[in-house]
């Protein structure tokens, strides 16, 4: 991608091809901001993936901890369940979806985008914070209820930061699947200040042409901050994955 998109548009064309361009056109990472909205599409992502994000967090904590410490009647098949709905694709209920949001007169709105990535994502996070919060000792719990706290006071204050890489586990895995959700979010959006950058970089593949030295410059720039992102958290997100069991 990178080679490509330092390539001048008639170097794309040329036989036989070369790997390496004859001549670099680093302009191009210029340009790309001009040729098509980028930076609306980007902060469309970044809008809905951070909203989607915390939504699914706040939900999926307080679900996650009452299932990790208490044993209630059906808590194995629900658990089972919430595992169940991650083999169903947003593929397979793109249609649906879109009726649902149109009699809610929600298309081609954040609020779609938001709400349809934090229902697909809610389940698995729900997953790894229970196992996350079950491997936390109620002891320390129990001390932070002597000193006076409630139990939203002890999730918030003592769980959730011994629990952290599970945690950032959940909140990096909902991240990055919403940044790179394309289906829905080219069904329920049709305008480009709506769209996000996954959908907004096919405006690079025409009818009779593709320009691919600026589709491959925007994929770059799509993939760019979540290389960084992994980078930094790459520690907690393989701690958060392997710890934590189930009772």
């Amino acid at each position: 991608m990178l080679l490509t998109a330092l390539k001048p548009g008639e170097e794309l064309f040329r036989t036989p091809p070369t790997l390496l361009p004859e001549r670099w056109e680093w302009s191009n990472f210029a340009e790309v901001w001009n040729v098509a909205p980028i930076g609306d599409h980007l902060r469309v992502t970044l809008i809905v993936a951070t909203c989607s994000t915390l939504l699914v967090l706040l939900v999926a904590a307080p679900a996650a901890y009452y299932t990790a410490r208490n044993a209630y009647r059906g808590r194995t098949a629900f658990l089972l369940l919430v595992l169940v709905t991650q083999m169903f694709a947003p593929t397979a209920l793109v249609i649906g979806l879109y009726r649902q949001f149109v009699a809610l007169d929600l298309v081609n709105t954040y609020a779609a985008l938001i709400l349809v990535n934090a229902a697909f994502n809610l389940a698995f996070s729900t997953w790894i914070l229970t196992a996350a919060f079950a491997a936390v000792p109620r002891d320390l719990e129990d001390a932070g209820m002597t000193d006076g706290l409630g139990r939203i006071g002890v999730l918030v204050r003592i769980t959730i930061p011994t629990a952290l890489p599970g945690v950032v586990t959940a909140v990096i895995f909902t991240f990055i699947t919403t940044w790179n959700e394309f289906v829905v979010a080219l069904t329920l959006t049709n305008s480009p200040d709506r769209q996000p950058l996954t959908v907004g970089i096919t405006a690079f593949i025409g009818q009779y042409e593709v320009q691919w030295q600026y589709l491959f410059a925007a994929s770059l720039v799509a993939v760019l901050p979540v290389v960084v992102l992994f980078v930094f958290i790459e520690r907690y997100l393989v701690t958060g994955l392997t710890a934590g069991s189930f009772r």
